[in-house]
């Protein structure tokens, strides 16, 4: 039986994050939370995800930071952005700027748009 593909869900509003990952658990993935994005670094130590779907918007370190670090940590890593705030626009034409750029979702996210855009990012493998 072939690997489970491993996504990381990482928000700090618990039912998003929850929902989230039992959607990709009953896709076939082996989906993880992490409400944080420290709890989301301290995951990478023992555990390699193919996907993460972070939230922009974090507490303390928001999620465009935590991607970058991702990315450093975790080069195979593909990553969503997610978002619910109007302010994340500014945040990233910040960092398109400097030559990052991330595909992002605006909240509230359809299931089948979700499930395609990930589709799409797993085929850039």
């Amino acid at each position: 039986m072939p690997e489970k593909k491993k996504v990381l869900i990482v928000d700090d509003e618990k039912a998003i994050t929850d929902t989230f990952v039992m959607i990709f658990e009953l896709q076939g993935y082996e989906a993880k939370p992490a409400y944080s994005a420290e709890e989301a670094l301290s995951l990478l130590d023992q555990w390699k995800p193919a996907l993460a779907i972070i939230d922009v918007m974090l507490p303390k370190m928001n999620g465009i930071d935590l991607a970058i670090a991702m990315e450093s940590l975790c080069p195979a890593v593909r990553v969503l952005l997610i978002s619910g705030q109007t302010a994340t626009a500014d945040l990233l034409a910040g960092y398109g700027e400097q030559g990052r750029k991330f595909a992002i979702l605006a909240k509230p996210i359809p299931v089948h748009d979700l499930l395609e855009h990930t589709a799409r990012l797993e085929a850039l493998n």
